[in-house]
């Protein structure tokens, strides 16, 4: 059989084995935004992230991710879709050294969906509203092909430059013209109120070390608090309190983990005024003690 006549999955990860030349982790290319992700073993404990707007297609294994408590399982010939910035958690579920975990990932780029978006004949209609922003979808056809076009560019480094662009261009038309169109081009370019709720998470994101007023977030997403408690664990799964402490573990646990603090000072850090409530929650998102976690991870800073 032809490497043509293979199913596009299988395409993708005969290209992504190879460029990733049995090294594991996240592996950037020269293709700006784009990369690849592979594992030789499936994960006993899962990676804390906080993910940005994406498109993971997965090539070969499988994987589970959690945002807002929200499960989404995801295997080859799919891809998960990630059109919000979003505290998650994610684990490895198949993969071996014979037939790793291979992965495509490619972060939207607003501007590039934003002049394709101007340029379609019939552009998909913004939602006027908060909505899910992260979903699992079978991941075929011309899509699937222009992200294999991508990955297979790598192997003539001179015609990136030139061809790069139009197939991105192209990938982007054919996910805004999809079945989830409108709801890629709502999260990702922002429209109305989602537009608004896209700020409340930047500042989220930018100051999360500071305490949390509703009122001042409704404001900015100009709502009422109720609504915008609504729409707000709409788009996300959580309050925005969880959201923010969400935010400050990780940074906590990436502050310790670099040597950079200790539990407490880091507990300080990253806004807590009591170590012993950080202590707690930390273990309730991480599953141990902050000392115990990280002695486990590095055990060279613990």
């Amino acid at each position: 059989m032809h490497a043509e006549d293979l199913p596009m999955s299988h395409q993708l990860a005969e290209t992504v084995r190879r460029h990733t030349d049995g090294r594991e982790g996240y592996i950037a290319t020269p293709i700006k935004g784009f990369a690849f992700l592979r594992a030789d073993r499936r994960q006993q404990h899962p990676t804390h992230l906080v993910s940005r707007p994406v498109l993971c297609m997965v090539a070969q294994g499988a994987k589970c991710s959690i945002f807002g408590g929200r499960r989404y399982d995801y295997r080859a010939g799919q891809a998960l879709v990630v059109s919000v910035e979003m505290p998650g958690l994610s684990r490895v579920t198949r993969a071996s050294p014979a037939e790793p975990y291979l992965c495509a990932v490619l972060e939207f780029d607003p501007t590039g969906m934003r002049e394709m978006l101007e340029n379609m004949p019939a552009p998909p209609a913004l939602a006027g509203h908060a909505h899910h922003g992260i979903f699992v979808a079978d991941f075929a056809g011309a899509p699937a092909e222009c992200v294999l076009r991508l990955a297979r560019l790598l192997d003539t480094p001179e015609a990136i430059p030139v061809l790069a662009p139009m197939v991105l261009r192209e990938l982007y038309y054919w996910l805004l013209a999809g079945p989830n169109g409108g709801e890629i081009a709502s999260a990702v370019l922002g429209s109305g109120h989602t537009q608004r709720m896209m700020k409340v998470l930047h500042k989220l994101r930018d100051q999360f070390r500071e305490p949390v007023r509703i009122d001042d977030l409704a404001a900015i997403a100009q709502l009422s608090p109720s609504a915008f408690h609504r729409q707000f664990k709409a788009l996300t799964s959580v309050t925005p309190l969880q959201y923010q402490k969400q935010l400050r573990l990780l940074e906590a646990r990436h502050l310790m983990l670099a040597g950079l603090a200790n539990a407490e000072s880091a507990a300080y850090r990253v806004g807590y005024e009591s170590p012993s409530q950080f202590s707690r929650e930390y273990a309730r998102m991480f599953g141990a003690p902050p000392r115990r976690d990280v002695a486990a991870l590095n055990p060279a800073v613990a």
